[in-house]
């Protein structure tokens, strides 16, 4: 018998959710086989067995949150047989359900402390309480519920979370006989968001539950603008020379190296010479000192189905650019597949962000903190433009903003990076000689 354990997920990671699992009670593994679908922070990852085995438990269900190193399931030893087995012995309550029960509880009990004895005494008396997951003893304990009283769904009568929240939907009425009926029904509107439901009563609302990933999202783009001093400044690009390269290398490029010639090459190029030119906006602040980075580990934000995520290219300074657009390329096709590594998300010297895909015209970009800087991009759009006092044209434009922490990176800084960025895009030639 072996524990399902939640895997080391990286540093500054400490836990995660159970997004799904893939196997049930019962079902034969084998070593390698991937048991459950574990969401992070940043990344998705998966969790695999370690030996041959059955499942004989699961511990922590969907939508769970678990700590590293904490068990959340259990492989036992035999055939699938025995797996299909345990669920009838259960039932008929024969001697192997106490077997199984005595499993349960060893990998539970470090999830209980010793202060919080309450449930203790009813698990004891009653068979079904030992099999609640760590989750169904924990919302037992807070909403004041006798395990022993709460009916399982599992075939086996393990209690999940599940069974308390149904059972704790009658409890409050039934445990406060001497409080008067109108008292009992403002109960499970508590959370202030339930304020407005007088306003939309009758109207459908569907109440979706936030993902790990959007969660932290939310929080750090939130202290982004709490810490940092974040001003945008806007300039606008005039992409004919390099919409004229294009034209006219694309077919050559993508035989040559097999991937397109796209813009995020020309626009990371023009980046790191600005950077080079201007370090401030390849630094971060650590405390009272400023760490100015002499590399260029450019971030790509990439929009995925879970979120947006912000894989890096690594050492940008050194590739080419077919290497450039393959790496991104690559990097985006992973983050749309849920397959990225947690290195390939970490550090990162300075972001670019394209809302042009989407049909942006202007945007003003949060900060990727610790990073100081990030350049948006936007839709190219034809407009007339003034080529001297008395010619005109309709050229492809592009406005571009440049967001950035104003505590290290003053405003005559921020203006020449990305007039910088602009000369070097509109001069392709000065691109290959400064990117």
């Amino acid at each position: 018998m072996s524990e399902i354990k939640v895997p080391d997920l990286g540093e500054s990671i400490s836990e995660g959710t159970i997004y799904k699992w893939l196997v049930k009670e019962g079902d034969t593994v084998g070593q390698g086989d991937v048991l459950a679908e574990l969401e992070t922070d940043k990344v998705n990852l998966e969790i695999s067995a370690e030996e041959d085995g059955v499942i004989s438990s699961i511990l922590r269900q969907a939508g769970e949150n678990v700590a590293v190193g904490e068990a959340i399931g259990i492989i036992g030893s035999g055939a699938g047989t025995a797996g299909a087995e345990a669920p009838q012995s259960a039932a008929a309550g024969k001697p192997e359900a106490p077997a199984a029960s005595s499993e349960a509880p060893a990998a539970a009990a470090p999830q209980a402390t010793a202060p919080a004895s309450p449930a203790a005494p009813d698990a004891a008396a009653a068979g079904t309480a030992a099999l609640a997951s760590p989750g169904a003893r924990k919302l037992a304990r807070e909403r004041g519920i006798d395990l022993g009283e709460v009916s399982a769904r599992d075939p086996i009568g393990r209690i999940a979370t599940a069974d308390v929240k149904g059972h704790g939907a009658a409890g409050p009425e039934a445990a406060a006989p001497s409080a008067p009926a109108a008292a009992a029904a403002p109960a499970p509107v508590k959370p202030a968001a339930a304020s407005s439901a007088p306003q939309e009563e009758g109207k459908a609302v569907e109440r979706k539950r936030m993902s790990r990933r959007r969660l932290t999202i939310a929080s750090r783009l939130v202290e982004a603008q709490h810490t940092a001093a974040m001003l945008t400044t806007f300039n606008e690009v005039d992409m004919t020379a390099i919409l004229d390269i294009r034209k006219r290398r694309k077919d050559a490029f993508k035989e040559k190296h097999d991937v397109g010639l796209g813009f995020m090459s020309f626009f990371t190029k023009a980046v790191i010479g600005a950077l080079k030119a201007y370090p401030l906006l390849n630094a971060e602040i650590d405390g009272e000192d400023l760490l100015i980075k002499k590399y260029y580990d450019i971030g790509i934000a990439v929009s995925a189905k879970e979120g947006l995520v912000v894989p890096v290219v690594r050492d940008a300074d050194r590739l080419s650019f077919p290497e450039i657009e393959r790496k991104i390329g690559e990097l985006a096709s992973k983050a749309r597949t849920n397959t990225l590594s947690l290195p390939e998300l970490q550090g990162g010297t300075f972001t670019i962000t394209n809302g042009g895909v989407f049909g942006s015209l202007m945007s003003t970009p949060i900060l990727n903190t610790p990073q100081v800087g990030i350049l948006g991009m936007h839709k190219i759009q034809l407009r007339p433009i003034a080529l001297d006092e008395e010619r005109s044209a309709n050229r492809p434009m592009m406005y571009i903003a440049l967001s950035y922490d104003h505590r290290i990176v003053d405003g005559s800084e921020a203006v020449s990076f990305l007039v910088k960025v602009k000369e070097l895009l509109e001069d392709p030639e000065a691109l290959l000689l400064e990117g």
